[in-house]
């Protein structure tokens, strides 16, 4: 049967059709000696093609070099300045996480407050074309990095690494965690026989993937099956959007990209495989949890979701110590992880049960494979997974910056827009202009004033100081900056608080005489301005000068100028400084809108008639709040137009438009105040809150009921009066005219309320609310103008003259306060407004430390008022293909005082140190190298109360605070502080803050004194 087949189909013997063969069938043709030999070589070379793609599958000895040929020129390197064509990552969660994404942005804000790019990373064309494709850049990535912050020694001030717990090496990892991660996820990996591998595909899974994923595409019911290795697995957490892989595109991009990653070091892929074990474990993602966020690895993994010790768990699983239970434990936890990482928020919350019996399976499989003995199999299936309690135990992050650390990260975070959380995370090295040696002691130095025979020692007990009950209640404050051609530079900024707020730089606090350095220097520039205006006038025109009658100060540089005086400017501010001003405290001055009085400090010095430098020196309240008044009145009569002289003129027609800002100004005042009082309450409560406080009267209560409801009926109106009235209501005739005689166009809101005995615009903000219940102030207010208009209006009555001038003047005073609020910001005031009042003087618009001392800085600087940088240099994504490294651009820094105020500032300042306020400090800083660091300054106590009902209320807060430069370079603030109600009972003043700098001294000299090594490095 078989030969007739052999024959035909080799040709042996021509083929006759049988008697079974249906009619016109042809036989087939006979193969040629050509045609078979053809087949022959096919078959032959398809075999080889079928030997070679199998010995590439399991040697990958083609693709190895291919790809190494290729990765060779990914290359990238750091050159100055910014790169003319950079590609940045788009999406991914490790770029996202670690800054990459967001370089472009945070370059570009950066940039608009100050900095330049010095230098960034040039991407090869071949990375170039790579990236452009959409595949990931080949390069060492980072497992274990944050946030770095340098002082200016470039020695590490903070260092924040994430994950917080990782395996430093592949050798420290326990094996049968290597074995049990390889056996679940990718078995050959770490194959010795194969020294080219390509550790991003694993063909046999490929295929079976490829395989199922076809099969689901007829039937959606069959199972399918993931492709993906460790490799693909990191490329994808790390890189793919969203740490997902939508579709089979984003596969491929994934086996590309870690293809080329894996052959950039050479043909041979061990070391590699082994590094991507070790990274696996080291940032597996694993979810988030409370108070610590994003977890990944399985070091972090084990302490947030089990409360487990890194280090015990690493020696129990290499089997160093430990009991059988604890190493099954541990064991259990670690392959828990190992499962959890498909779906780590399920397992992590509701899924903990089910992740209990997956670990079982899995143990059981492990054991099966002869990765764990029986044993150790069968105490691990005796455990269970016991989670940490987050509410309870919560896994807190470790604190560690220090206060000038946490200065220079929320100035870092506000500038890049981002949160201390995020900012800790970022890829990125911040170098800042602090002194860490000098940072730590200071910081020690305040902190052990808490200590009594600390404190003792340093003379700092006694009356005006602080007593030995109440140390541990007083904060201390120290910053510390240094002027240098490239900017004023933060060597120390420290406080004795645990909290984030630097009260140098985020507080208002009354700084009590510190202000009375804010009014000398507007005070001395104005005087330099007359000298200007005047001073080339000749002798017959200086004497023809108009000068108004309120305008002393313009009076006094008229006459200095025209008599026999050296006109120097230099010399006309020392001949300011000598005026004198009364010290007595007996006149109540006109300001804010009403009369204020004020006392010194010293009783002894209210019969004093002192200089202002020696009010300077003393602190004396009343010279500078006449010398306040002077400058206010002076700026009155220098705005253009010269608007005050209008005090004068009863028909000046910008007379109503004083008044009609000051009735604007005046009601919106008190319609904030009404809204304080009625907020918060119901109809009901507003309506009893405003006729409960009325004197029970048919008229009064019909006026207000009228005006609340209009519409109500007569017999309404009767009912709600016989409620307020009992047996006094009136009767029906009486009744119908009260309802006729209060209708609501009867009388203007100013004459209701005078009826009623109770604030037009009280009453107007109570039927306001009725109306509108979910209005805000603002759309009140709003809403308010024309009545706030028509309560005033007797003002615009000229028999009421003496009240007008009243509330012009009151005006032109506010007027006056904006214009010095410009000077002032000028010189670094921190705050929007100043209270139009002389109390402004003695520090009642508050101020901050910080802005003290840039204050200082202009005067050291002799008027030139330059950046304060507390951050050297940005670098971001060190050592990787979106490197980039911004400085702060160099600045001269811009004038705002002419050198002459500031000299006279200067001396002003040493005198207080000489013979004042301060002269503890006289002769206390001798620098060793013989540079001349003698000290001045400015000390201030104030108060800071709440007040109430007109009284003066609690004191909340008490500060002393001494601003001061040291020598020509060094200059900045020292301030005391109580918070809290009991503040009041503390009787320390500024004398506590210049006591503690006199006897910081040694610590201060030891790093200034410009010896080597003492300091931070000179700038060039």
């Amino acid at each position: 049967m078989g030969t007739p087949m052999i024959e035909q189909q080799f040709g042996k013997e021509p083929y006759t059709a049988g008697l079974g063969d249906p009619p016109g069938y042809q036989p087939p043709r006979r193969m040629s000696r050509r045609q078979r030999m053809v087949w022959m070589i096919l078959l032959t070379v398809m075999a080889a093609l079928a030997l070679l793609i199998w010995h590439e599958v399991q040697t990958s000895y083609w693709q190895a070099r291919e790809l190494n040929s290729y990765a060779a020129g990914l290359r990238h390197h750091v050159a100055p300045g910014p790169a003319d064509h950079i590609r940045f990552p788009a999406e991914g969660p490790f770029d996202e996480r670690l800054g990459y994404v967001a370089i472009p942005g945070f370059a570009e804000r950066l940039q608009a407050r100050g900095f330049h790019v010095t230098a960034q990373a040039r991407q090869s064309d071949a990375l170039q074309a790579h990236l452009s494709r959409g595949w990931f850049a080949p390069y060492a990535e980072k497992t274990h990095t944050g946030l770095t912050v340098l002082d200016c020694s470039r020695e590490p001030l903070h260092a924040f690494r994430y994950p917080y717990r990782r395996f430093d090496r592949f050798e420290s990892l326990p094996p049968v965690v290597v074995q049990a991660l390889l056996f679940i996820e990718n078995r050959d990996l770490l194959d010795p026989e194969r020294p080219e591998m390509n550790p991003a595909v694993d063909w046999v899974r490929f295929t079976r993937a490829v395989i199922s994923q076809l099969g689901s595409q007829i039937d959606p019911d069959i199972d399918t099956h993931g492709g993906s290795t460790l490799s693909t697995q990191i490329e994808k957490y790390r890189h793919s959007p969203g740490g997902i892989t939508h579709d089979a595109r984003e596969k491929l991009r994934q086996m590309i990209s870690a293809s080329v990653r894996a052959y950039q070091q050479g043909t041979q892929t061990m070391p590699a495989r082994r590094q991507l074990v070790l990274d696996y474990m080291n940032t597996v993602p694993l979810s988030a949890a409370p108070r610590h966020g994003e977890v990944h690895g399985l070091g972090d993994g084990l302490w947030v979701w089990f409360g487990t010790d890194f280090d015990r768990a690493q020696s129990l699983l290499t089997g160093q110590s430990g009991d059988a239970d604890a190493r099954a434990q541990v064991l259990r936890q670690a392959v828990a992880l190992m499962i959890a990482h498909r779906r780590p928020s399920y397992y992590l919350g509701q899924g903990r049960k089910d992740l209990d019996h997956s670990t079982d399976a899995h143990l059981r499989l492990l054991a099966t494979a002869g990765i764990i003995d029986t044993a150790w199999r069968d105490a691990a299936l005796q455990q269970t997974l016991v989670f940490r309690d987050m509410e309870k135990d919560p896994p807190l992050l470790p604190q560690t910056a220090s206060k000038g650390t946490t200065a220079v990260r929320t100035r870092l975070a506000g500038m890049l827009g981002t949160s201390l959380y995020s900012l800790d995370r970022l890829d990125a090295e911040a170098s800042t202009t602090l002194n860490g040696k000098l940072q730590d002691a200071v910081s020690d130095y305040l902190g052990r004033l808490s200590e009594p025979d600390f404190v003792a020692s340093q003379q700092l007990m006694g009356d005006r100081l602080l007593q030995p009950a109440t140390l541990s209640e007083v904060r201390y404050s120290f910053t510390l900056v240094e002027s240098t051609q490239q900017g004023n530079l933060v060597r120390v900024q420290t406080d004795t608080t645990q909290q984030p707020l630097d009260i140098n730089e985020g507080s208002k606090l009354e700084l009590g005489s510190t202000a009375k350095l804010r009014v000398l220097a507007t005070y001395l520039e104005l005087v330099a301005e007359l000298h200007g205006r005047l001073a080339t006038l000749e002798p017959a025109a200086l004497r023809a000068t108009e000068v108004s009658r309120q305008d002393t100060l313009s009076r006094w540089a008229v006459d200095y100028l025209s008599g026999p005086h050296d006109t120097s400017l230099g010399a006309m501010l020392e001949a300011a400084m000598d005026r004198r001003f009364s010290a007595n405290p007996g006149e109540q001055f006109f300001t804010g809108g009403g009369l204020h009085s004020f006392n010194n400090f010293n009783r002894s010095d209210n019969d004093r008639d002192p200089t202002l430098r020696e009010s300077m020196q003393a602190s004396i309240n009343l010279p500078f709040v006449r010398l306040m008044r002077e400058v206010v009145r002076h700026t009155m009569y220098q705005v253009p137009g010269s608007t005050a002289r209008l005090l004068k003129d009863d028909l000046d027609p910008r007379r109503e438009t004083y008044l009609a800002l000051f009735a604007d100004r005046e009601g919106q005042a008190f319609l904030r105040r009404f809204w304080r009082k009625t907020d918060n309450r119901t109809p009901q409560e507003l309506r009893a809150m405003l006729l409960d406080g009325l004197t029970p009267n048919a008229d009064r209560l019909s006026a207000v009921f009228r005006y609340l409801d209009p519409e109500a009926s007569a017999e309404a109106l009767g009912a709600f009066l016989a409620t307020r009235l009992g047996d006094k209501a009136p009767d029906a005739n009486r009744l119908a005219s009260l309802h006729e005689r209060f209708a609501l166009d009867a009388f203007d809101l100013p004459d209701r309320g005078y009826v009623a005995r109770v604030h037009p615009l009280e009453l107007w903000l109570v039927a306001y609310r009725l109306r509108h219940p979910e209005a805000t102030l603002t759309e009140a207010i709003g809403a308010s103008a024309a009545e706030r208009q028509a309560v005033y209006r007797w003002l615009f009555r000229t028999r009421a003259k003496d009240a007008q001038d009243t509330r012009i003047y009151t005006m032109l005073e506010v007027e006056a306060f904006l214009e010095i609020h410009r000077r002032w910001t000028r010189l670094g005031y921190p705050f929007s407004h100043l209270v139009p009042s002389l109390a402004t003087a003695l520090g009642s618009s508050g101020d901050r430390p910080a802005a003290l001392a840039e204050l200082m800085g202009i005067i050291v600087n002799g008027g030139m008022r330059r950046p304060t940088h507390r951050i050297a240099d940005v670098k971001f994504a060190q050592n990787t293909p979106w490197e980039t490294e911004l400085r702060p651009v160099p600045s001269e820094g811009e004038r705002v005082m002419a050198p002459e105020v500031a000299q006279a500032l200067k001396k002003a300042l040493s005198e207080v140190v000489e013979a004042g306020t301060a002269r503890r400090l006289a002769g206390s800083f001798q620098s060793k190298t013989g540079e001349d660091l003698s000290p001045g300054g400015k000390t201030g106590t104030g108060d800071n109360r709440v007040v109430i009902k007109g009284r003066s209320g609690q004191a909340m807060n008490r500060t002393a605070t001494f601003v001061f430069y040291l020598g020509p370079r060094h200059f900045g603030t020292i301030t005391a502080y109580v918070v809290g109600p009991d503040a009041a009972q503390y009787r320390f003043t500024s004398g506590l803050p210049v006591q503690i700098l006199r006897s910081m001294g040694p610590v201060l000299l030891a790093h200034l004194d410009g010896s080597p090594g003492s300091g931070c490095p000179r700038e060039p």
